[in-house]
């Protein structure tokens, strides 16, 4: 499906940062709306050219929020868009996807890839005899098996973020040769094409031999990779990763020189793009709309976007919200609505909030379940006289604790914004709203992981597997809390999980999902706010790139027409 690349919801849970965290406009040439949000668009907008209408060479230029602190994605301190926005034109993936979120293997890297038995399930993957890691050793079926070992669960010393269905295979062999992977399942899983695809990069077995290597060997940076770029420099005192040509890439010749990413804040961005600075960015309001519109040489690229941003609640034990009666009392006094209208008034022409917490909308399979958090402040009041929080003056009180909550978010105008808006909503109630703002450093390893909130607002990334993140996300094991940073959830949910994430029937799949997306709803786990419109100012003569949508980018045709 804000977590995997195309389809479904979400499929890579990751957490979004820079340059779309905010709410992305959408408007027309003139800033007027166009269009509507939670309507997924099966088409994107990245202004395609043939390699033969590209110059050779040119830097493309983007921001990014942080530089990695964990270079490895597949644990927990390296699960940020941020940095997959880094890796992606250096890793191998089994699969790319169109704007309408259909899946083709991806044969720079696998000639086949299938489902050989259903009973029980076995996928056999053949990859490409000409793929290498970046030093020129060949990718083998022994990097799939040390990837698959380390994401398991078997072994918690591996801080992972996400099994990806791995916990669900019985082994994985060696096939007709080296060049052969053939994956044997002990339960079914229904999304067995996502295990190597969307964010799931697949890394050289160096980094998931062992604990130490997986936490850890990418802390500083990574070498071994396997895409038409390489990582070439990393300047962390100017804050800058430039990823350069792989002499050992044995596919089609990139035609950019270069890709550099700099570290910027959000604030920074836009005049950035005015300046010259960088090539593309997100267009958060309406104002970033029109001055990207009067920037020389800018073009607007549209096409909804795949991030959405919701508010989660902390209700580990101790927190102030660990009540779900609490959560859903402070869940119903919040007009999402009425966020949405302001944050995206003028941009499009009938914002809708998001009401699923698995699939976007517009995808199939979406429905609105959000009816146990419907807006009704006066509601909101009675339960919370119920639960025993009384009106002391402004802001209620039980047991002389005052019921005041810290909201911890980015520091952008775009977050700030609606937490304004939540605040004036939850004083209507007697709730105080404390804005906590952070920069982008630390902000998931040091802030959002740890719990330090007891309300945190921060994006999700949808695509075309969002089945398998749904144990990532909203399962509750204290032991293993993988992104579920909320602490939130129950046995029975648990369980509804388990059984939709067995399911092979398509249909069936997306009726139990939709269970799960009612049982987090009444749990209070977290409040789905709006899914990005994902308008982008890019430089006009930038070809294959811009508003992407679900879709994934071909990093060796991106480039400056002549």
């Amino acid at each position: 499906m804000w977590r995997r690349s195309a389809a479904t919801r979400f499929a890579v849970p990751m957490v979004a940062l820079g340059l779309l965290v905010s709410a992305c406009a959408s408007s027309d040439d003139d800033g007027h709306a166009q269009g509507e949000t939670g309507a997924l668009s099966t088409t994107n907008d990245i202004n395609p050219k043939g390699r033969d209408e590209l110059r050779d060479g040119g830097n493309l230029r983007l921001a990014t929020s942080a530089i990695p602190e964990n270079w490895n994605t597949l644990s927990i301190d390296g699960n940020d868009a941020s940095i997959s926005s880094i890796l992606r034109p250096t890793m191998p993936r089994a699969y790319r996807t169109d704007a309408a979120g259909k899946l083709t293997i991806d044969t720079d890297y696998f000639t086949d890839i299938q489902l050989t038995s259903t009973n029980p399930q076995v996928v056999t993957y053949t990859i490409n005899p000409k793929a290498v890691w970046s030093d020129g050793s060949p990718i083998t079926w022994e990097d799939m098996r040390a990837q698959g070992a380390a994401l398991n669960g078997a072994d918690k010393q591996f801080l992972v973020a996400q099994s990806f269905g791995f916990d669900r295979v019985a082994k994985i062999e060696r096939g007709a040769d080296d060049r052969q992977a053939v994956i044997t399942f002990k339960q079914p899983y229904a999304e067995w094409q996502g295990q190597f695809a969307g964010e799931a990069f697949l890394f050289h077995r160096s980094v998931t031999a062992n604990p130490e290597a997986f936490n850890k060997s990418l802390i500083d940076g990574i070498k071994l990779t396997a895409g038409p770029f390489i990582v070439q420099s990393v300047d962390r005192t100017q804050r800058r990763v430039v990823l350069g040509h792989n002499p050992n890439w044995w596919g089609e010749k990139p035609k950019l020189d270069t890709i550099t990413f700099s570290v910027l804040d959000s604030a920074a961005m836009i005049p950035a793009l005015q300046n010259n600075e960088i090539d593309a960015v997100g267009l958060g309001t309406i104002d970033d709309v029109r001055t990207a519109k009067n920037t020389p040489g800018i073009a607007i690229r549209r096409a909804t976007s795949n991030f959405w941003g919701h508010l989660r609640f902390n209700g580990a034990p101790g927190a102030i919200l660990a009540d779900r009666q609490l959560r859903i009392a402070v869940s119903k006094a919040i007009d999402r609505q009425g966020i949405v209208t302001a944050i995206h008034n003028g941009m499009v022409e009938n914002p809708k909030p998001l009401n699923s917490h698995v699939f976007l909308a517009g995808q199939v399979g979406y429905q609105d379940n959000s009816a146990p958090i419907a807006y009704d402040p006066a509601a909101a009041a009675r339960m919370l006289d119920e639960l025993g929080w009384k009106l002391n003056g402004d802001v209620r009180e039980k047991d002389g604790r005052k019921l005041e909550i810290r909201d911890v978010m980015l520091n952008s105008q775009g977050w700030v914004q609606m937490a304004q808006i939540m605040q004036q909503n939850l004083a209507q109630v007697g709730v105080k709203l404390i804005i906590d703002t952070r920069p982008a450093q630390g902000l998931f390893t040091d802030v959002i992981r740890p719990g330090n909130f007891d309300v945190a607002q921060f994006s999700l990334v949808g695509d075309a597997f969002p089945i398998g993140d749904l144990a990532q996300l909203f399962a509750y094991n204290p032991d293993d809390l993988q992104g579920n940073y909320g602490r939130i959830g129950s046995p029975e949910l648990n369980a509804l999980i388990e059984r939709t994430v067995s399911e092979l029937d398509p249909q069936q799949v997306i009726e139990l999902a939709n269970e799960v997306d009612r049982k987090i709803f009444e749990e209070g786990h977290s409040l789905p706010l709006y899914q990005t419109p994902g308008n982008v100012g890019v430089r006009a003569e930038l070809a294959n790139y811009g508003a992407a949508g679900l879709a994934s980018y071909d990093y060796t045709k991106i480039g400056f027409v002549k």
